[in-house]
C-alpha cells in the first residue's frame, strides 16, 4: 500500500519546477520575471526545467538536473498541460495530483491539501481537482480517455510520472508534487495548444501558479510531526 502523501519527510534544499513544452517555460518565466532561475519573496531558490515532451525525454532532463552537489535536497514539482478525464472538466482547470502512477509504478506526492488551498488562492474561481495523474507516451483521446478514467484517474499528461518517478529513484524522501492545467476535457478536446479559447484559458492559469509552487516548497522545508 502506498505511503499518504504527508508521510513523506521533507529535507530542505531548493525548488525545481519540471515542464516539457516551450509554451509551458514561457506562461511560467512570465511570472518569474523571465529568468529560469531566481528567488522567491522568501528568498527561497528555484530553477525552472523544460524537460522535452514524453516520458523518456523527462527522464533524461530530470536526471542530468539533479546529477550534482547538493541536488539531494531539492523538491521537484512536475507542472504544465494536461487532458482532463472527468465529464465535466474544463479548460484552465486545475489538478492536483495525490499521486501519480504509469505502468512502471506509482510514486505518492508531497502536501496535496496545501497545495490545492494554495491554488485556490493564487487562481480565484478555478476549479482545483484532486486525485491521481496518470502518465502515457503518447497523446490520449476519444475511447482511450475513458479507458483510463476507469482506473481512477482524473487526468493524464506525458511526463509527470517520469519526471517524479526519476526524482525520488535514489531519494525516496524527496518532496515531490504534480500540478496540470486542464487544456482539453471530455467535452473539449483541443487539436492544438494556443489556437482555441481553451488554450488561451490555460495558458493565463499557468502564468499565475507560482506563488502557490513557493508557498509549497516552503511548506516541504519544515518539519513533518
Amino acid at each position: 500500500m502506498s505511503p499518504e502523501a504527508g508521510d513523506r519527510p521533507a529535507r530542505g534544499g531548493p525548488l525545481l519546477v519540471a515542464c516539457a513544452l516551450r509554451i509551458e517555460q514561457v506562461a511560467l518565466r512570465s511570472t518569474g520575471r523571465g529568468s529560469p532561475r531566481g528567488t522567491d519573496a522568501d528568498g527561497g531558490a528555484y530553477t525552472l526545467l523544460r524537460t522535452g515532451m514524453g516520458p523518456r525525454a523527462a527522464e533524461r532532463a530530470v536526471r542530468r538536473a539533479l546529477d550534482g552537489p547538493g541536488t539531494d535536497r531539492a523538491a521537484i514539482l512536475a507542472t504544465g498541460f494536461c487532458a482532463g478525464l472527468v465529464p465535466g472538466m474544463s479548460p484552465g482547470d486545475l489538478v492536483v495530483a495525490e499521486e501519480t502512477r504509469d505502468p512502471r509504478g506509482s510514486v505518492p506526492c508531497t502536501g496535496t491539501a496545501l497545495l490545492a488551498e494554495a491554488l485556490a488562492r493564487a487562481v480565484p474561481g478555478r476549479t482545483v481537482h484532486i486525485g491521481p495523474l496518470t502518465g502515457s507516451d503518447h497523446v490520449v483521446r476519444g475511447q482511450e480517455r475513458a479507458q483510463l478514467r476507469a482506473t481512477g484517474a482524473v487526468a493524464v499528461d506525458m511526463e509527470s510520472a517520469a519526471t517524479l518517478r526519476t526524482a525520488v529513484r535514489d531519494h525516496p524522501e524527496r518532496p515531490v508534487a504534480a500540478v496540470r492545467v486542464i487544456v482539453d476535457a471530455p467535452e473539449h478536446e483541443l487539436v492544438r495548444i494556443g489556437t482555441v479559447r481553451g488554450g488561451i484559458s490555460a495558458f493565463r492559469v499557468l502564468r499565475a501558479v507560482l506563488p502557490a509552487f513557493y508557498e509549497w516548497h516552503r511548506s516541504s522545508l519544515l518539519p513533518r510531526r
